[in-house]
């Protein structure tokens, strides 16, 4: 079967990983490494780049056994490695995508993305605050839940939550430090948290209430 696009994209970036200073990776995340690999978490999931050829791998049981990465998990992981910053740094202050700074303020790219999504999430309060309560911690803000994420560890969102009511749907929202820019590509931002959105509905699918 011929490989995809997305795939031809994933393969083109194992080669322009390696061609890195992968010491000043490590340096600026402090990031575990060994003389084959360098690990870093996303979404509460362990990952490894090989450092010979580049490819992510994902591991569910601490790399006794591994799988390649899709798409977008390749991708988003190759950005921030690669592409940040070297002195990239958080501001502390939180805004929509279309306000960040480097950008050009507007609409809300394509309307609410998330919309599919937070429709899903309706009456499956309980289960959704357990979520997030895993994968970060909650926050006193407007909404029926607010959490701050950590897609990386060093790198956190803030999403924000309503349930549908007589007048409107249930409404999802993320809000990102002002400096995410200088972490990844804005086009990798919508990678990222598509996979976030899936970890948080896998999460959820896992935790069973009486």
């Amino acid at each position: 079967m011929a490989a995809s696009n997305y795939e031809i994209m994933r393969d083109q970036m194992r080669g322009e990983f390696t061609k890195y200073d992968q010491a000043k990776i490590i340096r600026k995340f402090s990031l575990e490494n060994d003389e084959d690999y360098i690990y870093i978490d996303f979404v509460l999931r362990h990952y490894r780049v090989n450092r010979k050829n580049g490819v992510v791998e994902l591991s569910e049981n601490h790399f006794e056994t591994s799988v390649e990465e899709d798409y977008n998990e390749s991708m988003t992981i190759y950005d921030v490695l690669c592409y940040s910053k070297d002195d990239c740094s958080l501001s502390g202050n939180y805004c929509p995508v279309n306000m960040l700074k480097s950008t050009v303020k507007s609409a809300a790219p394509g309307g609410n993305m998330f919309q599919k999504s937070a429709d899903e999430f309706n009456g499956k309060l309980k289960e959704l605050r357990a979520a997030c309560s895993i994968l970060g911690e909650e926050l006193d803000m407007k909404g029926d839940l607010a959490a701050k994420l950590y897609p990386f560890p060093f790198l956190p969102v803030i999403i924000q939550y309503w349930e549908a009511d007589d007048e409107f749907p249930a409404n999802l929202k993320f809000m990102f430090d002002e400096n995410i820019i200088e972490y990844m590509h804005y086009e990798t931002i919508f990678f990222m948290m598509g996979h976030v959105v899936i970890r948080i509905k896998e999460i959820m699918d896992d935790i069973a209430f009486v």
